[in-house]
């Protein structure tokens, strides 16, 4: 089987085929590798390649399997990690040229987690300075380009992440998601974008571990492999106040459930406090509703009122990165990313009144959306007001919307993912077609805390009524 077979084959059938010795995880792996090193010229979706750890561990997990051993539910499958989460002995540098030679001692919880279940990480994928952008680029590595299209963006800031598997050199990667930082990506690239309700997956590392609004990831191609990283990396971690006493569910055997929709309720938000959105962004949409009523759900158009929470999630995130990475402004402000630099400028003078008014707001945010499931099960919205902007935008001046010029990056293109970062909701971006420029849409689902599997059951649904893992770009 040659790399480009593999390129496809979603990490469920992987896994099974490994389980079964009808396919080795060495060959899995040197076809891994060969299809990641091949790209990095145009597609730049990794900042780190671990070649030979990973073809050391692929080979311990051949010998294995070959032994007969209990094998994790992963075994044998590559994986990669985005270049925020920690990884024992390989490089983690969070995009910066500050950190281009650090090697953590340990790994993240959720790492570990993985590798406990059998898989092995691969590389580190391309994130933006401390992950501060909606845009992959930084002066440590360049640009990560568009899987569909090289003049256009990735994403961000899990722009790699996304990359990687849409492209399919791997099933499997770790994002995270800070305001959208999974499903921006996820939806620029026509892949699969979960952000999990808050506390599903520890982030231990997190330094405010009761206010962080940051979130480790799935990133995949079908709801089944995301579902099957939750089922690893989920749990409770002593570490990590949001996870206490939270139970697990069984992700998994929820996207094998039953995928009639009978009885559930689905609102449907074309805007979330923006003024602008792409006509065929809503066409997409408008489709993708219509297969979930065909699956037996009902929809009905959501319309209570909503301001746009750019401005309280710009003081939350910006008091807390300031007082994360403010000190290396001051001394290193000359080999930064003029962008993070710009942004971090902006929020310096935020005071302390000002930070807890946001937080007031921020709970204030959580409750107003909580009563919109008093009238449904689901919010439907699309992810983003248009497709991937192109690979030079300007992060600090306007995008494109239907001919027309509307300012303020993260305010017009993203403004339905960053709520449910502040209010904890689960939240996933599903591919939903592709523009005129053959670019692909997205829709995000959104339900209430705790409702992660039966999230990830609707998805599942809408995917077997409207398959989209078999679309490739033309170089996979």
């Amino acid at each position: 089987m040659s790399s480009t077979e593999f390129a496809f084959v979603p990490a469920v059938e992987l896994a099974a085929q490994i389980q079964s010795r009808a396919l080795s995880p060495v060959e899995l792996m040197r076809a891994t590798l060969e299809r990641i090193e091949g790209s990095q010229p145009i597609l730049n979706a990794f900042i780190t390649i671990a070649a030979d750890s990973a073809m050391d561990a692929a080979r311990a997990a051949e010998a294995a399997v070959m032994r007969g051993d209990a094998l994790g539910p992963l075994h044998g499958l590559p994986v990669a990690v985005k270049d925020l989460v920690p990884t024992a002995g390989i490089r983690t540098t969070w995009g910066s040229l500050i950190f281009k030679d650090h090697v953590p001692d340990k790994d993240a919880v959720a790492v570990a987690r993985l590798k406990a279940a059998g898989a092995i990480v691969v590389g580190k994928t391309t994130t933006p300075e401390f992950g501060q952008q909606c845009l992959t680029q930084a002066p440590l590595f360049g640009r990560t380009r568009n899987a569909w299209r090289a003049d256009r963006s990735s994403g961000g800031s899990s722009g790699g992440s996304a990359v990687a598997v849409a492209a399919g050199l791997i099933a499997l990667a770790v994002a995270t998601d800070g305001g959208g930082s999974t499903r921006i990506p996820a939806a620029c690239n026509g892949v699969v974008g979960v952000k999990q309700g808050l506390g599903v997956v520890p982030q231990e590392y997190a330094q405010d571990g009761f206010g962080n609004i940051s979130y480790i990831t799935p990133m995949t191609r079908t709801v089944a492999d995301a579902a099957l990283m939750l089922d690893v990396m989920a749990g409770p971690h002593i570490f990590d106040p949001q996870t206490t006493a939270r139970p697990r569910a069984d992700f998994a055997a929820a996207v094998r459930a039953s995928h009639s929709l009978a009885g559930v309720r689905i609102g449907w938000r074309a805007r979330l406090g923006n003024a602008a959105v792409a006509s065929a962004v809503i066409s997409a949409c408008e489709s993708a509703l219509t297969a979930l009523a065909g699956l037996g759900a009902t929809v009905e158009a959501h319309e209570a009122p909503f301001e746009n929470p750019e401005a309280v999630w710009f003081v939350n995130n910006g008091a807390y990165r300031m007082a994360q990475f403010g000190h290396h402004l001051r001394e290193h402000r000359t080999i930064m990313d003029p962008t993070f630099v710009r942004q971090m400028d902006r929020v310096a003078h935020y005071s302390a009144a000002e930070l807890y008014a946001a937080i007031f707001q921020r709970t204030r945010l959580y409750r107003q959306v909580q009563t919109w499931f008093d009238a449904c099960d689901i919010i439907a919205m699309p992810t983003l007001s248009r497709t991937a902007v192109p690979i030079d935008q300007d992060f600090f001046g306007p995008i494109e919307i239907d001919n027309q010029l509307v300012e303020n990056i993260r305010a017009s293109w993203y403004p339905y993912t960053m709520p449910f970062n502040l209010t904890g909701n689960p939240a996933i971006s599903l591919p939903c077609g592709f523009d005129p420029a053959g670019m692909p849409m997205a829709i995000q689902l959104i339900a209430r805390p705790g409702e992660d599997a039966e999230l990830l059951r609707i998805a599942a649904a809408f995917e077997q009524a409207r398959p989209w893992a078999e679309k490739r770009p033309e170089a996979g």
